[in-house]
């Protein structure tokens, strides 16, 4: 037994692999990473998971698309071969002495990635079964593609270093050493390793060979020269260079065709893409550096900061339509309140009211209803759950949803959806289209749009930004913003892009209801107003207020005027008002100091507050001219959730505490404080002030006309949420879509027309 016990101990691949536990565990947390991942045991509420077990390519999820992902998978596998193989091969003397030595170095350091590969298949398999209901045979054809792209990339790979190999080894035999002298440092380094793995040999009673037989290592480690050692060193660490420089290369050319469909890969394809530069870069800092790594790696970070922080590496992510060359907008409270005056805000004012007059002789009541739309954010779940929640109340008011609404407000990707909707109503009425309500739209409204996001920021943003473009004129640098709204672009039919202003003599004609965008400015946590029409009125602050109030927004078109601000491009405006953290990068605008824009739901994700403040500016207007106000508000959340049961925390739970709590609760406090508003508002306004919401829940409560399979029910698969991402998966889709259909929704609709049948 205890014989047993040594050889399997003692067998080359478990000495591979304890040895990556003790000597590096960066490159052990990349794996690790990665099965947190596919797992489900990360970044599930934003949907990371199913990047990588519903990819993506062409908008269709099939063989295609995994075998692309499988292909970077066994690139990845490659470069942790390439990189222990530099690291640590010296370390055992015999395998310099093996016929093709790097290929059976990587069969014995295989374990790792096989474990991966298991635990990533079968994940694979779970969640096609339980998740989206995949026939066998097309879940056989996936997998296929998974396991046919890995093992292509992997045998193409290997195939190179047995042919180089034995064609290096030859030629090296009488000159490696001459050539090694030739570079004083590889020769410093290969002296180095050689007398390291003379004093620290590691025991290995056998290895496996191609066959996968057990092969002892007995005779072998006696053989010990210098030749031989450097010999490998040279030959393997020049193919791996070699390699390397193809997958940088290949990332590089990725760069230049980064506006083809046809090469924006799967998002999981890209991340496992920067996983395998991470895994070269630790390689090739570890190697030169080696104790000294760690330094050398916070040296780098800190340099990097610094060329960032001075501006030798241009890292602005820019908001298209404005100027950025001449001068910039001066940022002061000074400034801000000069656009604040009296007369200023007076006229705007009057501007709105005209605006509102034609609204309501558009009307068929003397006293109308004013319906103020306001959509909550959530990527592309809100996105597609604003349109579905429109389409639904639309279709209940016979087509005249659109027609009531006087105001939209919100954030993020309901806004986004919203401003789709309210475009086709548009094309409507020129009858360029014959419905907006038709499901084409809702399909072009959820179709993936982070699959670009994420190959922007590997083949463009972590590489120099040196590619550029022409809008309005004026030429700035493609990076995942730009691909954001290219894509967003793309899936809808390019009628988003155009000007903001372009809608300014329609909304103010009354044809289409009046948008508001208000993203946040980080610098100061004030609210940036875009709108086609002028509305300083909505920043809460004017000179005879003097300095006891704190002016709370700026009117982006006044403020930025000589920088153009007429020219700003729409989808840039929504994409400053959908910043989500870390994926579609804060917009700078041109201002001195530069203004730093967040998403707009950071201060209200729900559009409440700002509905408030414009039915509180004009309330005298509205208590006159119509019988009340409805505030239809499109949610992306339920409002009154169930507390969760108490818990005992972990160490690291009560340490990140504090600000988890906040963070996770924002939503409610914004709740809290909107309810208060409300609540206040009920007293102020002199008229009937109502408040319907269609909300985006699970289907516990869920109407009997549904589209929903006997299994799907029983089973209750469609009762997860949706993930907060910029792509969702087709068990997504169906639940956001199916979601209006809960009691709740269908009783909040039947309201809606109830109050405004009438009118």
């Amino acid at each position: 037994m205890n014989r047993k016990v040594d050889r399997f101990f003692y067998s080359f691949p478990i000495q591979l692999t304890l040895l990556h536990f003790r000597k590096n565990i960066a490159l052990l947390a990349v794996w690790v990473l990665l099965i947190v991942i596919v797992t489900g045991n990360f970044g599930q509420v934003f949907g990371v998971p199913y990047l990588f077990l519903d990819p993506e390519y062409l908008d269709t999820v099939g063989f295609t698309s995994f075998f692309i992902v499988g292909l970077t998978f066994g690139g990845m596998v490659i470069a942790f071969h390439i990189t222990c193989y530099i690291l640590y091969g010296y370390r055992f003397t015999f395998v310099g002495i093996l016929e093709k030595p790097f290929i059976k170095f990587s069969i014995n350091n295989s374990l790792i990635p096989l474990i991966v590969f298991i635990i990533y298949l079968i994940s694979i398999i779970l969640f096609q079964l339980r998740n989206e209901d995949t026939a066998w045979f097309e879940l056989i054809l996936i997998i296929s593609g998974f396991f046919s792209g890995s093992a292509a990339m992997i045998a193409v790979l290997l195939f190179y270093f047995a042919l180089t190999n034995k064609d290096i080894f030859k030629f090296l035999a009488g000159s490696v050493d001459r050539r090694l002298k030739q570079v004083k440092i590889n020769r410093l380094n290969a002296l180095h390793k050689l007398q390291e793995s003379r004093d620290k040999r590691f025991r290995v009673d056998s290895f496996l060979d191609i066959k996968l037989r057990p092969i002892s290592t007995r005779g072998l480690d006696t053989f010990f020269n210098k030749e031989a050692v450097l010999k490998v060193f040279d030959q393997n660490h020049f193919n791996s260079v070699i390699i390397e420089l193809l997958i940088i290369l290949l990332i590089v050319v990725l760069g230049f065709f980064m506006d083809s469909p046809w090469f924006k890969i799967p998002a999981a394809a890209s991340a496992l893409l920067i996983f395998t530069v991470v895994i070269m870069l630790n390689g090739a800092i570890s190697y030169w550096f080696r104790s000294w790594s760690l330094a050398v790696t916070i040296v780098l970070l800190f340099l990097l900061n610094l060329l960032v922080k001075n501006g030798i590496l241009e890292n602005r992510t820019e908001a298209f339509g404005l100027k950025y060359s001449d001068t910039p907008a001066t940022y002061t409270l000074d400034v801000i309140r000069k656009y604040n005056v009296a007369n200023k805000v007076s006229q705007d004012k009057q501007h709105t009211l005209n605006l509102m007059s034609n609204w309501r002789a558009k009307q068929h009541s003397a006293r109308p209803k004013a319906v103020f739309l306001c959509v909550s954010g959530g990527g592309q779940r809100a996105a597609l759950w604003s349109m579905t929640a429109m389409a639904k109340i639309d279709s209940a008011l016979n087509g005249m949803l659109m027609d009531h609404t006087m105001l939209i407000t919100g954030a993020s990707g309901g806004m986004i959806g919203t401003a789709y909707y309210r475009e086709l109503y548009r094309r409507r009425l020129l009858g360029e289209i014959e419905d907006q309500n038709e499901l084409v739209y809702r399909d072009n409204i959820a179709k993936d749009n982070l699959n670009p996001i994420i190959f922007s920021l590997l083949v463009n943003d972590l590489m120099l930004r040196s590619q550029s473009f022409e809008y309005a004129n004026r030429r700035y640098r493609k990076d995942r913003g730009y691909a954001f709204e290219q894509q967003l672009n793309l899936n809808t039919g390019a009628v988003l892009n155009r000007p903001v202003m372009s809608y300014a003599s329609e909304e103010l004609e009354a044809k289409i209801p009046m948008m508001i965008l208000s993203p946040t400015i980080a610098n100061d946590g004030r609210r940036l107003y875009i709108s086609a029409q002028p509305s300083s009125y909505m920043n809460l602050g004017v000179d005879e207020l003097g300095d006891r109030y704190k002016v709370s927004g700026v009117d982006f078109m006044s403020f930025f005027e000589e920088q153009q601000s007429q020219e700003l491009s729409f989808l840039s405006a929504l994409r400053m008002s959908a910043s989500f953290p870390y994926i579609t990068p804060n917009v700078e605008l041109p201002s001195d100091p530069p203004m730093q824009i967040m998403d707009a739901g950071i201060a209200d994700n729900f559009g409440i507050s700002d509905a408030l403040r414009f039915i509180y500016t004009f309330q005298d207007w509205l208590e006159q001219n119509t019988s009340g106000v409805v505030i239809i508000s499109i949610r992306d959340t339920k409002k009154n959730i169930e507390i969760e049961p108490r818990t005992t925390p972990s160490i690291l739970q009560r340490l990140s505490s504090p600000i988890s709590s906040v963070y996770n609760n924002l939503g409610n406090l914004q709740d809290v404080n909107n309810d208060n508003k409300l609540q206040f508002a009920k007293e102020w306004f002199d008229a009937p002030l109502e408040v319907v919401s269609i909300e985006y829940d699970t289907y516990s409560n869920i109407n009997k006309n549904d589209f929903r399979t006997e299994r799907q029910r029983l089973e209750g698969r469609e009762n997860e949420r949706a993930s907060l991402s910029w792509h969702l998966t087709g068990r997504e889709k169906r639940n956001v879509r199916q979601n209006i259909y809960r009691e709740e929704n269908v009783r909040s609709i039947s309201r809606i027309q109830q109050l405004l049948s009438e009118y």
